[in-house]
């Protein structure tokens, strides 16, 4: 085993993967946030205890999304959400993915982990990933490993052959930044956007398939135990990057932590 650039131990070896637990959705459920406000309900695999809160992890190198709970944690959530501006979402007229810079690029600089010789995805799939596996003669390329998915609350026994049933959420998705500003940022700010650990986090395929480019309004993590440190990770994206949402979304995010 060699100590990771940054953020704990890569597992080198070819050992068996350990299932903490498996309760794949048969479907994913594209939770609205209508209606949906946060909750305790389990939504199925425990946490393996790496996942760090929000709060804690405010360059977004910790793995995961650990919830976010006690009284003092929430009135911080609100905090940082109420200083979120807010503005009328904007036509999507010249969004391309492209405009963001080419897929999981290495040389976004000013992000963590940037030019450190292995690309955003798998530099992601790293970091939250369990017992993972590389492909043979690399120590960057992920070929296996186990994650527990914070949006859904399940853990997934992941293979590369199966690519898509592990996808890197924007959390603030490209094109909802788009529509909010990003259009006319210079083209550096929005690769660090695209490649920022603190807007990836590994999930399920399917519900991020399902989220889109959704704001907190219209779609919120199918766990409820995970909503209000979804809003509180949406917060600090747009925080960091002066970037506003909409009414709606901010609405939504404060009530995901009581505020």
């Amino acid at each position: 085993m060699t100590r990771n650039k940054g953020w704990g131990i890569r597992a080198r070896s070819a050992g068996p993967v350990v299932i903490a637990a498996m309760a794949l959705l048969a479907g994913c459920e594209g939770v609205q946030g209508a209606g949906s406000p946060a909750g305790d309900e389990s939504g199925g695999a425990a946490s393996d205890g790496r996942a760090v809160s929000p709060l804690d992890n405010p360059d977004g190198t910790g793995p995961g999304l650990a919830s976010v709970t006690g009284e003092s944690d929430r009135a911080e959530a609100v905090d940082l959400i109420t200083k979120v501006t807010t503005k009328g979402r904007g036509p999507k007229t010249g969004y391309d993915r492209d405009e963001f810079g080419y897929a999981w690029m290495d040389t976004a600089d000013g992000v963590p982990l940037a030019r450190n010789g292995c690309d955003t995805r798998n530099d992601l799939l790293q970091r939250d990933g369990q017992e993972v596996r590389f492909r043979s003669g690399s120590d960057c390329v992920v070929v296996a490993m186990t994650l527990d998915d914070p949006y859904t609350g399940t853990t997934i026994e992941w293979r590369k052959q199966e690519a898509a049933e592990v996808q890197i959420d924007h959390v603030v998705p490209l094109s909802y930044s788009w529509q909010m500003g990003a259009s006319r940022w210079p083209e550096a700010k929005r690769e660090r956007l695209a490649n920022d650990t603190l807007n990836l986090i590994p999930v399920q395929g399917r519900a991020n398939s399902a989220k889109g480019d959704s704001g907190p309004a219209t779609w919120l993590p199918p766990d409820k135990r995970i909503r209000c440190a979804y809003a509180v990770r949406f917060a600090q994206v747009a925080v960091k990057y002066e970037m506003p949402v909409t009414p709606a979304d901010k609405r939504m995010m404060l009530e995901q932590c009581g505020g």
